[in-house]
């Protein structure tokens, strides 16, 4: 799982109905529940009762992405690993620096990546390319 800190610039991928496929600019307030969880400030949605002020809200981990996040992409019946180079409408592109292929994937085809150390689950160390 992704680990973001306050004041990272974000977009969240809505998994509410109605706005599925809809990505929105926001920055992270704070980290919750162990980085399960984040709050969120939206860049350009506002509070319903108050149209002057942005909509904060708590998201889960899974629905933020930031730029040149390293992500494993579904492809050919397996998971490749490349990083978030961009966004186009409801599609994330990735870089895959072993082939220099550069991909749009629709969220529902990514995942953060992990590596396994010393018997866990790591979010990839940057570095990895």
């Amino acid at each position: 799982m992704a680990m973001f800190f306050q004041g990272d610039k974000v977009e969240v991928c809505s998994k509410e109905e109605g706005f599925l496929g809809s990505y929105y600019q926001a920055k992270i307030l704070s980290p919750l529940n162990d980085n399960t969880l984040y709050r969120v400030q939206y860049k350009n949605l506002v509070e319903e009762e108050d149209q002057t002020r942005p909509l904060v809200e708590i998201v889960s981990a899974d629905e933020v992405f930031h730029y040149l996040d390293s992500v494993d992409a579904f492809d050919n019946d397996g998971w490749w690993v490349g990083k978030i180079t961009g966004r186009q409408g409801s599609k994330y592109w990735v870089y895959f620096e072993t082939t220099r292929d550069e991909i749009a994937y629709p969220v529902s085809r990514l995942r953060h990546h992990l590596e396994w150390r010393d018997g866990h689950w790591i979010l990839a160390n940057d570095t990895f390319f």
